[in-house]
């Protein structure tokens, strides 16, 4: 069980990343800023999971903490879902991950 939810995080981390470039992509601006925005958004999430979410986080939070940063995360990519005209699929984003980190939290597995 604990090896599927890890493995549903896992794929929901990548469709976070997928939500903000979609944004970005979606942007009404030039084609410059669209692929400036669309490659730079994703890249400002995976630096912040990498620095304080990720298993070997170069910042040690404590577990509210890094909660705290993982919610802010997913919410933002929610919101930036909603942006791009999705609403349902961000709700859906977050949703699924509070639903996960939930059941991960149950098992007894930090992430």
């Amino acid at each position: 069980m604990t090896a599927l939810l890890l493995g549903v995080i896992f794929l929901l981390e990548l469709a976070l990343l997928g939500s903000a470039g979609y944004w970005g992509f979606t942007l009404d601006a030039g084609w410059p800023v669209r692929l400036l925005v669309g490659l730079g958004a994703p890249l400002v999430v995976a630096v912040v999971w990498g620095l304080f979410c990720s298993p070997r986080a170069a910042v040690a939070l404590p577990d509210p903490a890094k909660l705290a940063v993982q919610a802010a995360c997913f919410l933002t990519g929610g919101l930036l879902l909603a942006l791009a005209g999705h609403a349902v699929p961000g709700v859906a984003l977050v949703a699924l991950w509070a639903a996960d980190k939930t059941a991960l939290t149950l098992t007894g597995t930090p992430i």
